[in-house]
């Protein structure tokens, strides 16, 4: 409704008319206006028990959809406290809207109780930071910075709400929200020259590997990757955020490639010809290893990024690049392919690949008397089904988990890749189940990360949502205490846990009707099945080897010929 409102009235307005369905937030003094306007909304609120947890929920809402995530805090140690989600946002490319309520105009830079300066503290960490002033027009801004997290290199928008901008009155035109997505929806395409010289090098090849980004985890530019390959059927790797986005379950998937990588797809790494990169940002656990394969390789690249692209450029020298949407670039190149009856003889390669996939197969300590993490996934990864959402923390679960958890469909693997965040598993399960409310929801965690967001188990048994949580429980921060073995002769400081606290119990007192702790593999699979099969807020703890360790591995800053495979994986002859 067109009219006169007050500010964070107009705020709630277009977000309505954005279609914002969901946010998630934690009110205070400075932002009680757009949460008194939010009420009075048809927009859902979920509470969370801190500010970073409402804003990876909202990054989990934006992870596992194509929506923008929306969290809505106060100020001073509300913003602050979602710092850490806004930059893992940034590292991982996900748009993300984020207010935050402010003092008074007239107080900013004053040392008023809870004033912070916001955007000397989000500019390196945020895609854009906007302090609203006293001429701002809201409904232009807000319905912008939407279009805007989610264009180019998605990626979140901090927005500071002066206290007096939320009061003051203003008027709602109500303007058509396409005129601000059309701002960015130009689309580079390649030409025709472009696409010959890509093919000139992809025919000269006879081991070529394409390496799959975040850039293609949508449900359009699967599809542009899948019906590239179908007429190709090369094989591929992909990186910890584009598990699911190929089936990996095709004969042509090699898994995860890096420095926790699959064997075989670090293996056949060392052989390919032509390295086809297609929205990967070069993670270092990947891309410093580059030197260690690509000397004889010929790469192509694709991205959206330009700055990525030009560095590419400088550092890796591609014979063929391009800046602009992978799925736009893949349609052409496929259009391409099929106008000109493309083809390439690559059955050879296509048998060694896999070759090394049936030889080289992932293992683990078989024979241990205690419960491996590796044998949990490995188990749960039959069990479930191509329409489960997984959500991970970080460590050797989440490792073991992108090894051992195949996945078929895009944003069905949703985990903290850039910036690494513990904690990082509830809260974005919470968000991945409002914006996929029929599908089943599984987070993944160890005991460390989960301490580190444990409010968000009162958040999901008080709410009831039926999202299933499981703990694996080794007692310690494993990744870190695998590094101390080798690094620091088996001196575990800091990384060993001595109580033994049940967070099955403290699940049940948060409203968990199934909660459970195991540590008998004779239990497990019926633990797994109960577990799968429970309604509501559910948590399987398991316990887990102190010891075990994620294999393989490739050290820091060496190259993939060097993988250490470990004491269990062998070649099957």
């Amino acid at each position: 409704m067109k009219g006169d409102m007050n500010g964070a009235e107009i705020l709630i307005k277009c977000l309505e008319d954005l279609e914002v369905k969901q946010v998630f937030g934690y009110t205070g003094a400075a932002i009680l206006p757009v949460f008194h306007a939010l009420g009075k909304s048809s927009i859902g609120l979920t509470v969370n028990s801190n500010e970073q947890a409402c804003a990876f929920s909202a990054a989990g809402y934006s992870r596992s959809s194509d929506k923008v995530g929306v969290a809505i805090v106060t100020s001073g140690p509300a913003i602050t406290n979602t710092l850490t989600a806004v930059a893992d946002s940034y590292g991982d490319s996900i748009p993300l809207l984020v207010f935050a309520g402010q003092v008074p105009e007239h107080k900013i830079g004053t040392d008023a109780f809870q004033h912070i300066n916001v955007r000397g503290i989000f500019e390196d960490a945020a895609k854009k930071v906007i302090l609203l002033s006293n001429g701002a027009d809201i409904e232009s801004i807000v319905k912008d910075a939407y279009y805007f997290a989610k264009s180019g290199k998605p990626g979140p928008v901090v927005i500071d709400l002066p206290l007096n901008i939320q009061q003051r009155k203003g008027q709602y035109r109500a303007l058509d929200h396409e005129m601000f997505s059309s701002t960015y929806g130009h689309e580079n395409h390649l030409s025709k020259k472009q696409c010959r010289s890509f093919f000139k090098l992809l025919q000269k090849s006879r081991k070529p590997i394409l390496y799959l980004g975040g850039g293609l985890n949508s449900d359009g530019a699967s599809r542009a990757i899948r019906e590239f390959n179908e007429l190709f059927n090369i094989p591929f790797v992909n990186t910890l955020m584009a598990k699911g986005l190929m089936d990996e379950g095709h004969p042509r998937s090699l898994g995860t490639l890096g420095m926790f990588g699959t064997p075989y797809a670090n293996m056949a790494i060392q052989e390919t010809d032509f390295f086809f990169a297609i929205g990967v940002r070069w993670d270092d656990r990947v891309a410093e290893k580059v030197g260690g394969f690509a000397l004889n390789a010929d790469i192509a690249y694709i991205d959206i990024n330009p700055e990525k692209v030009h560095q590419i450029r400088s550092e890796r020298h591609p014979k063929f690049s391009f800046i602009g949407d992978a799925k736009t670039a893949l349609e052409d190149l496929t259009e391409y392919a099929k106008q000109e009856n493309i083809e390439i003889d690559i059955r050879e390669w296509q048998e060694k690949t896999s070759e090394l996939r049936q030889k080289w197969p992932l293992d683990y300590n078989r024979s241990s008397k205690s419960i491996q993490q590796a044998e949990v996934l490995d188990l749960l990864s039959t069990c479930i089904s191509d329409e489960t959402r997984i959500t991970t923390g970080v460590g050797n679960h989440q490792m073991l988990a992108a090894q051992y958890l195949r996945r078929s469909k895009p944003k069905s693997f949703m985990t903290s890749g850039s910036f690494g965040t513990m904690g990082f598993a509830l809260p974005a399960a919470i968000g991945v189940h409002y914006a996929n409310p029929d599908a089943e929801v599984i987070a993944i965690d160890g005991d460390g990360g989960l301490k580190m967001n444990m409010g968000e188990l009162h958040t999901i048994g008080s709410l009831g949502l039926p999202i299933k949580i499981l703990v694996l429980n080794n007692h310690g921060d494993g990744m870190v205490r695998n590094v101390q073995t080798a690094l620091y002769g088996g001196e575990f400081t800091g990384t060993v846990r001595d109580s033994d606290i049940s967070l099955a119990e403290v699940a049940r007192v948060c409203g968990f009707g199934h909660a459970k702790r195991v540590s008998d593999r004779k239990e497990l699979r019926e633990s797994i099945d109960d577990f799968l099969a429970s309604r509501g807020p559910s948590l399987l703890e398991v316990i887990t080897d102190f010891d075990e360790a994620v294999y393989p591995k490739v050290p820091p800053g060496k190259p993939y010929r060097e993988m250490i495979l470990g004491p269990y994986i062998r070649e099957r002859r």
